[in-house]
């Protein structure tokens, strides 16, 4: 059985940047995506912590070291700049997997850096 979990997480970053007039997709600073092992152009979903909104689309890479969160076109309703999100990418694991699998949690300051990384493990009841 396959079992849709957590791969990695970006906690508690300020959206820099909304852009309407753009193609779509959630831009994010190449730092932040490498910390939380998301790669560029894969699924994220996004939830505005700030309005309760919650949206899903795709990580585009911004500029290294920008602190840049922007969500583009029609995501862009969604968020003003300044608000709080949630940045979170899921992993297919099988039975065998989950024992090994462990899902990165980043927690970034008000500027989007990287404040703390933390890996998680699954504790199962016994």
């Amino acid at each position: 059985m396959k079992h849709e979990m957590l791969g990695g997480k970006i906690h508690a970053a300020r959206v820099t940047q909304v852009n309407l007039d753009y193609e779509g997709s959630c831009a994010v600073d190449l730092d932040l995506l490498d910390a939380a092992g998301i790669l560029p152009y894969e699924r994220v979903h996004v939830y505005n912590v700030t309005t309760g909104a919650r949206l899903d689309t795709y990580a585009i890479p911004a500029r290294r070291g920008s602190g840049t969160i922007g969500l583009n076109g029609a995501a862009a309703r969604l968020a003003t700049k300044g608000d709080k999100v949630i940045i979170v990418s899921f992993v297919l694991a099988d039975d065998d997997e989950l024992a090994s699998h462990r899902p990165v949690v980043v927690v970034v300051d008000d500027k989007n850096r990287v404040s703390k990384t933390q890996r998680h493990t699954l504790r199962r009841k016994s």
